[in-house]
């Protein structure tokens, strides 16, 4: 009776808890006889769309790996005999960068075979069982074990286990599985806010008012609105055509965008993809190099000369609404030697983020509407013109200044390229004191003490020179502490540019993930927390499983997201992949809802039905804020790339903790 009771209360706790768990792939199993004594075993496994299984061939070392299928049999001596290997197709096979190795797989239908030779003419059953793990592009599942009674009369069935064989001691180590979490009703589903592109847009209007203070813009304004304003026979239609201009430059810039969006709609990861990719980092490397020795004045960048030349005797001979928008594009041709490194930087941090290509848009559309206001405001009120500084050698300090910055930024995609391939060139020190020097030089310049071929000779020190010199010194000097191994090496105004606090010359702990110290048992890491009086964080990982390391390498190295993992959370890495066995007294069997019985030996066994248990889940990665009471701090989550929108849900489980 106890043992109903035990199944009934199972069952009835787990109809909510496994209608959100995975079920994405189906096996079944059949025979067909050859010859005699000759049969041939099928294993067929049926994948949901997007999933696929790994090849029997992966590696099984101790090196992080994708799980390889495997198939047992219990060859009994003088039973049957195996003849060769269980055979495979030939899937899909390519290199992974994650694991730094060629991986096979496959997806949709797979079919495995075994031949065998019976020996004993009275064998009329054969155990087999199948071990494996599939993944999909955003997570992975724990491994499975499926089991086989094959007859070779025809019939195979899976083998579900002897319900009598569960004892109770196995009944009492299922229910220490379990613990009671409080909080569903509060947090009940993973919740997704919308990105906000409001930052992107500002960013961009910066980008664009930095743009008008360079030579090749700045000294067009009055010269282009004085054209619409007094060229005009009718001075409203000259108001209205110089608006009109102002609003073709924004449109032009929204109009460079839309490739991305042909690239967005074709593969959504693909922006991010290229924001990782080594070769195209290197190659905004060498490009903003040569962009920052343009601004330094040692040479011009510039779109061929026929190009603005047609476009301006087109603009002229045409006339009209269309000819206004001939002389925007005009602009935005012979000024590319000024905006197009900035235009870069947009470009190259728009890609480095999660927000593909509508966020470009958005930056795009803030750097096109900073350069068109001026043209339409003056044109509105033209007596404004006459408050404008005039054209000289500032526009010139400008330039080289911007010059200063593309240097530093280059060195940031340098940073991008060498953590993914872990080079080790660009260590967090090496880069800032690469900065320093860079700073260093910037603080020179301004203060007259180095000059470019386009300077001339400095007779005094502007108020905006020293104003900034001073503001760019102060920058230095901040940046020095992060030359140290001490806690001031944070730099917590530079979050996210410098390369993580963990890539370090300096030897750190390597408990963890990016040397976190990461308990891998709960209870161990429960007991943590409650001497600490800290939140925990429980992370269902694994290590065949990509997106867990892709979360580790590309949104837990963030200095932020790491600083709080480190110091606010104890943090509990459970690895459900983990093969290795647990000691006897702690090895047993454990009763599944749909009946099957599942035999807990190894620590993955125990991690991965702990999860589903108790997280109504059974994918990987998979995260989960909790406090030492087991209440829940804030929702669950997943493969989450957004570095913004995962460094926010661990600040809330933060502000809950405290609460």
């Amino acid at each position: 009776m106890r043992y109903y009771i035990l199944l009934l209360t199972t069952v009835l706790f787990s109809t909510s808890l496994f209608s959100q768990t995975l079920d994405p792939i189906k096996w079944k199993a059949s025979v067909e006889k050859e010859g005699e004594n000759e049969f041939v075993l099928y294993f067929e496994a049926t994948l949901d769309k997007g999933w696929h299984l790994y090849s029997q061939n992966e590696s099984d070392s101790d090196e992080i790996a994708p799980m390889p299928t495997e198939f047992t049999y219990n060859n009994t001596p003088e039973t049957y005999i195996l003849v060769g290997e269980t055979i495979e197709p030939k899937g899909i096979e390519k290199y992974d960068n994650i694991f730094e190795m060629n991986v096979k797989s496959f997806e949709d239908k797979v079919t495995f075979f075994q031949k065998i030779k019976r020996i004993d003419k009275n064998l009329e059953n054969i155990k087999a069982e199948v071990f494996f793990s599939i993944c999909d592009d955003e997570r992975c599942l724990a491994p499975e074990t499926i089991n086989f009674d094959i007859n070779l009369a025809g019939k195979a069935i899976e083998n579900k286990g002897d319900l009598s064989s569960i004892t109770a001691d196995d009944k009492q180590k299922s229910e220490a599985l379990h613990i009671d979490i409080k909080g569903w009703d509060t947090f009940p589903t993973e919740q997704v806010e919308k990105k906000s592109y409001l930052n992107i847009f500002i960013l961009g209007f910066l980008g664009g008012l930095i743009a008008l203070l360079t030579p090749c813009v700045f000294p067009m304004i009055p010269l282009t609105v004085s054209f619409f304003t007094k060229g005009a026979k009718d001075r409203k239609k000259g108001m209205f055509n110089a608006i009109l201009y102002g609003f073709f430059i924004f449109i032009i810039y929204i109009l460079l965008s839309l490739p991305f969006h042909l690239l967005d709609s074709l593969d959504p990861e693909i922006l991010n993809n290229i924001s990782t990719n080594v070769t195209l980092n290197i190659i905004f490397f060498v490009i903003f190099i040569v962009f920052a020795i343009s601004f330094f004045g040692y040479f011009e960048i510039t779109l061929p000369a026929s190009w603005s030349t047609k476009l301006d005797s087109k603009a002229t001979s045409i006339g009209g609404i269309v000819g206004v928008f001939f002389m925007a594009l005009t602009l935005a041709l012979v000024s590319f030697s000024c905006t197009g490194p900035i235009l870069g930087s947009l470009l190259g941090g728009s890609l480095s983020s999660d927000g593909g290509a509508i966020q470009l848009s958005f930056g795009m559309g803030g750097f096109g509407l900073a350069l068109a206001l001026p043209f339409a405001l003056f044109a509105l009120f033209p007596n404004w013109l006459n408050s404008l500084p005039k054209s000289g050698g500032w526009l010139n300090t400008v330039k080289v200044v911007l010059g200063f910055i593309e240097l530093a930024l280059a060195f940031k995609f340098l940073s991008n390229a060498d953590l993914v391939e872990h080079w080790g060139v660009l260590k967090r020190e090496i880069f800032i004191a690469i900065w320093i020097i860079i700073g260093t030089g910037m603080v020179l310049y301004l203060f007259g003490k180095i000059r470019f071929p386009h300077d001339d000779p400095l007779q005094k020190l502007s108020k905006g020179r020293k104003t900034l010199g001073v503001i760019t010194l102060a920058f230095v000097i901040y940046l020095i502490p992060g030359l140290t191994n001490t806690v001031y090496a944070n730099l917590k105004l530079l979050s996210g540019f410098p390369p993580p606090l963990f890539y370090s010359i300096y030897e750190k702990e390597a408990h963890g993930p990016l040397g976190l110290n990461a308990y891998t048992d709960f209870d161990e890491g429960v007991k943590a927390a409650k001497t600490q009086n800290k939140p925990i964080m429980v992370d269902f990982t694994g290590w065949a499983c990509v997106n867990c390391r892709k979360m580790e390498e590309q949104v837990w190295s963030h200095p932020e997201i790491i600083d709080v993992l480190k110091n606010k959370y104890v943090l509990i890495s459970l690895y459900v992949d983990d093969r290795k066995e647990l000691s006897e007294d702690e090895q047993f069997k454990f009763l599944k809802p749909e009946g099957r019985i599942k035999e807990i030996k190894t620590v993955g066994d125990k991690w991965a039905t702990f999860q589903t248990l108790n997280f109504k889940n059974n994918s990987q990665p998979y995260y989960v804020l909790l406090d030492k009471d087991m209440n829940l701090l804030n929702h669950t989550t997943a493969y989450t790339p957004d570095t913004s929108e995962y460094l926010k849900w661990l600040q809330i489980g933060l502000k809950n903790y405290k609460r």
